[in-house]
């Protein structure tokens, strides 16, 4: 059986594969369009950073790009995948969380903060039990606002696979800052509020909605609106990219 046919045979299981009592989880199109809308910056630095390196690949890869909940945004994959990936269950919206289908190498990096490695029977999910994986978060400063897979089916090049799992991180951060850089270049004189800018400083300072209420003794809903001023003046959709673009025009 070749490679290619032991794939859609294990893919094919997976449709009936139910993790407890519940079936891989999926987001709403509207949900998904939205986490990818916020996410834009990041999904854009995946892209450019495999279009820039997948020409000089050889081997068959499957590339994940999740966001910091598991959150399938968007994946890529070898040319001779194209039509089993189509057939799969995989695709933008799907969970990938252990909860959602089984252990994987993602939720195990979501888990353990860190990169993870996974063998094909370390898989519950049929769906992975043909693949050699290797996932590790995405990280802007502290926080880890995204995970990378990278699979590939030919255990012949596990050395390979990490290497180029180590260099996408790092190619996708130098895009991302790019990106951002760009967008920073664009915006015009911003005025912020007094209070507008004490909420960035703490939002920079990772704390939470509810945290940000509570210190300021201000309701969660006028903090929520604050930081959707905040976010419109920006151009922005997260609080990430909020405290980066504000960085790097001084406002932090």
């Amino acid at each position: 059986m070749s490679r290619t046919s032991s794939l859609r045979k294990s893919w094919s299981e997976s449709e009936n594969y139910t993790h407890g009592m519940a079936h891989i989880q999926y987001l709403t199109k509207t949900n998904l369009d939205r986490i990818r809308k916020i996410n834009h910056f990041l999904i854009n630095a995946f892209q450019q950073s495999l279009s820039d390196i997948k020409e000089n690949l050889s081997s068959t890869y499957l590339f994940l790009l999740t966001d910091g909940h598991g959150v399938l945004l968007a994946m890529d994959y070898s040319p001779d995948l194209e039509q089993v990936v189509k057939q799969s269950p995989i695709r933008p919206g799907m969970i990938f969380t252990a909860r959602s289908c089984g252990v994987n190498a993602i939720s195990e990096s979501m888990d353990k903060h860190g990169p993870v490695q996974l063998s094909p029977e370390q898989h519950e999910n049929p769906l992975f039990q043909n693949w050699h994986c290797y996932a590790a978060p995405l990280s802007v400063g502290l926080q880890h606002v995204g995970y990378l897979d990278v699979s590939t089916i030919n255990a012949d090049i596990q050395s390979e696979l990490i290497a180029i799992a180590k260099l996408i991180p790092a190619h996708m951060q130098n895009r991302y800052q790019s990106n951002l850089a760009s967008s920073v270049t664009e915006q015009p004189s911003i005025e912020f509020t007094k209070r507008q800018l004490t909420i960035l400083k703490m939002i920079s300072n990772g704390l939470t909605v509810k945290a940000i209420a509570l210190k300021l003794k201000i309701k969660e809903c006028t903090v929520n609106h604050h930081k959707k001023v905040i976010f419109n003046k920006l151009g922005v959709q997260s609080s990430t990219e909020a405290v980066s673009i504000a960085s790097r025009l001084s406002y932090l």
